[in-house]
């Protein structure tokens, strides 16, 4: 791996215009794809398995006059206290404001004052009318939007309250501004680390050339295979992340390179070939761990894992051409000014004026040493103390209840609740097959006799039939909310139910409907946790011995990730369930976590928790197998790693809070959840616990069985063949000590 690196980042180097032609003419063409491909479409929660999602695919095969995809918008009006809806000038406003909600795209207006109708509520005060469109949400017009929004005023200056609810005023959320906040911090701590602006400047341009590249084909493939706007957010947010990070590896290895004195071709081979090395199996972990997320078998969640996993390969790809062809353009400019003109003859300090001063790195990993147990124990108990709240964690899908309570929609919802029930906005759609029953009609009148006796259920409607009267949808007004846990004990009941009304009645009943949905939406999650992390940190955990040559510190390294995880979940739960610092943080309204939210999280901070593994152990290791004691080992990692991993991280951490901005809830717990994860797993995990366990295990941190070292290939990360190699081609000692140890004991 090594030695094909190597070369491939010398090939980069000396080709360097070819290189980044490639890249500019690829860019240039998926951006042209991207700009004549049709607009995303929306979000897709299909859920292959489930008993909601068979009952969709029955009502659009049997039902396809009731087109589920139309956009609906629900008025909801109010009179003033002490009046009733049904008085003569408060109906007439009501009348006045169906009359005038009706456009081009206006399919039907329900009647509220109909007789049978239920639209009245039992005091008199409240009433609703539903309006269906001919398009979905996503293609309602501005027009249209305005239509409803001028028909509810014209229902208040006549003297009533007018909400609407709906997806009809469906508007694409504001996805904020958080990459170029995280562009912002990442420019300055760039800056600071390598004191050039040509160095600065050059992982963030190969960056944004690399995630452009993914960002554009995901919209240019968006209409084909149904990746949605938040997709390309989320892919967004990583690829700009790791692909920042990858280049600042690259280019702080060739920096020290040029440092140890060698030519600049040879510095940017060494560069890809060692720190190149641990960016391709760095990227591989976080490959690994988006794209296991298919095995959940949710659409939706698989093309997110999918896309984003592209942007990751397509970030290692520039990493390892096209910013070693980068390297070649800026020159001596890597290095600042006042670098330059000390050293005119080479451009780059001497490696051994740079090791006189102990930097942070050595100091803590000295510490570190000296206290290893006191810092560990301390680690593992606050995170444990941030993860307390993942034991209250409740998912769920976000509904009107969750919007800010200025809304109209949330208002909607309020008064709704309040005059029909909590239950009256999550309904249960059952669907009655009732096509091997001997009298349909008589079959559905059972099923619908038998819903209303059930504990918790208030009110049913009467059947309602399809053309050729073999099906037919019930709805059941439950006693509780949609998110009430009560609410869940009643679906629960009504399919426990199922098969005992099938033998009496000769029907099939399924329970479908925004409520269901949501409630086997979060069934799969959670019956999909344990399979996908077994996978995920099965692979990884043997992929990590590859690179390590060890199996402890890769058990170790998996066991820190979990810390880290329940940490931020914890976190997430305690600002977006709880409220603890919702102000601040721009949450207007609490509520259940977002079902796939967990889960998607899980596998990206397990990717981004590899690359900082990878990239700090790998130098601890190579200074090991170089005959440095453990202890030293470590104190050489940190002198070595550290302030490139801190940088990394607080370019990661930027990147991701920067979308804390965005309205979209989903990217606003991603972007705070993946924040708080980088934070604790660089900071705490990788710089914390890590080397303190290493300091306790010693020698044992790196044993791994002489059969095991027999059967797994050697991927040498760490470039040891590569320096024999060259070594022995120019005359330097083969030096390794501790690797020829390994070669004979087995160790």
């Amino acid at each position: 791996m090594a030695t094909f690196l190597y070369k491939l980042g010398r090939l980069a180097f000396r080709r360097r215009r070819i290189v980044a032609l490639v890249w500019v003419a690829l860019l240039v063409a998926v951006g042209a794809g991207a700009s004549t491909a049709s607009a995303p479409p929306d979000d897709d929660f299909a859920l292959p398995g489930t008993e909601a999602q068979e009952a969709f695919d029955m009502l659009e095969e049997r039902f396809p006059e009731a087109n589920a995809d139309s956009a609906t918008a629900r008025m909801v009006f109010q009179a003033p206290n002490g009046e009733k809806i049904t008085a003569t000038d408060n109906r007439a406003a009501v009348e006045e404001v169906l009359e005038e909600v009706q456009g081009e795209q206006t399919a039907a207006v329900s009647d509220p004052f109909a007789p049978q109708s239920g639209a009245v509520g039992k005091k008199g005060q409240t009433a609703y009318a539903t309006v269906t469109y001919k398009v979905p949400a996503m293609e309602i017009t501005d027009e249209t939007r305005e239509r409803i929004r001028d028909a509810a005023e014209t229902g208040r200056e006549a003297g009533i309250t007018v909400e609407t609810g709906g997806d009809a005023l469906f508007v694409e959320p504001d996805m904020g501004h958080g990459e170029i906040i995280g562009i912002g911090v990442a420019a300055v701590v760039l800056i600071l680390t390598f004191g050039s602006l040509v160095a600065a400047g050059l992982p963030l341009i190969t960056a944004l050339i690399g995630v452009s590249i993914g960002i554009s084909g995901i919209a240019a493939l968006g209409a084909t295979l149904g990746l949605s706007a938040t997709t390309s957010t989320l892919a967004m947010m990583i690829g700009l992340a790791v692909g920042i990070d990858y280049a600042l590896f690259i280019a702080s290895r060739y920096r020290a390179e040029l440092m140890e004195g060698r030519e600049r071709e040879e510095a940017a081979g060494r560069a890809v070939g060692t720190a190149g090395s641990a960016v391709v199996f760095a990227g591989l972990t976080v490959v690994i761990a988006l794209a296991g997320l298919s095995i959940v078998n949710i659409p939706i969640l698989t093309k997110m894992g999918l896309a984003a996993a592209a942007t990751v390969v397509i970030a290692v790809l520039v990493a390892i051409t096209l910013v070693p062809a980068a390297l070649g353009m800026v020159g001596k400019r890597i290095f600042g000014r006042k670098v330059r003109k000390a050293n005119p003859e080479t451009g780059a300090p001497s490696a051994a004026a740079a090791a006189e001063k102990p930097n942070g790195g050595t100091r803590w990993a000295g510490f570190v040493l000296r206290r290893p147990v006191a810092v560990l124990v301390t680690a593992i108990l606050g995170l444990g103390a941030v993860a307390v709240p993942v034991s209250s964690m409740t998912l769920g899908l976000p509904d009107e209840g969750n919007q800010p309570t200025d809304t109209t929609q949330r208002k909607a919802y309020d008064i709704l609740s309040e005059a029909f029930g909590p239950g009256f906005n999550g309904p249960l759609m059952t669907v009655v097959d009732a096509a091997d029953a001997d009298d349909p009609k008589a079959a559905a009148s059972a099923v619908r006799k038998e819903l209303q006796g059930l504990d918790g259920v208030v009110a049913v409607s009467p059947p309602t039939f399809n053309k050729s009267g073999d099906t037919a949808t019930i709805t059941a007004i439950p006693k509780t909310g949609p998110s009430d846990a009560e609410t869940e004990d009643i679906v629960q009941n009504i399919r426990d139910q199922a098969d005992d009304i099938e033998a009496k009645t000769g029907a099939a009943l399924l329970v479908t409907g925004a409520t269901a949905v949501n409630i086997d939406f979060s069934q799969v999650m959670n019956d999909a946790l344990v399979p996908y992390l077994s996978l995920v940190v099965g692979l990884a955990f043997v992929l990590l011995m590859l690179v390590f040559r060890s199996v402890l510190v890769p058990l170790k390294a998996a066991l820190g990730f979990l810390l880290s995880v329940l940490a931020a979940l914890g976190a997430v739960v305690a600002v977006f369930q709880w409220g603890w610092a919702a102000g601040l943080l721009g949450v207007e309204q609490t509520g259940p976590i977002m079902s796939m939210m967990p889960i998607f999280m899980v596998g990206v901070i397990f990717g981004l928790a590899m690359d900082y593994e990878v990239f700090l152990v790998t130098r601890m290791r190579e200074a090991y197998v170089h005959g440095e004691s453990p202890g030293q080992a470590i104190v050489s990692g940190f002198k070595l790693g550290a302030r490139v991993v801190t940088a990394a991280a607080v370019i990661m951490i930027s990147v991701f809070a920067g979308f804390i901005g965005a309205s979209d809830s989903m990217i606003k717990m991603m972007g705070f959840g993946l924040a708080v994860a980088i934070l604790f797993d660089a900071f705490i995990v990788r710089m914390a616990i890590v080397p303190a366990v290493l300091a306790l295990l010693g020698e044992k941190a790196w044993w791994l069985p002489r059969w095991l070292d027999r059967v797994l290939p050697n991927v040498d990360v760490e470039g040891e063949k590569l320096r024999e190699q060259l070594a022995g081609g120019s005359g330097e000692e083969v030096a390794p000590p501790r690797q020829r140890e390994h070669e004979t004991s087995g160790v």
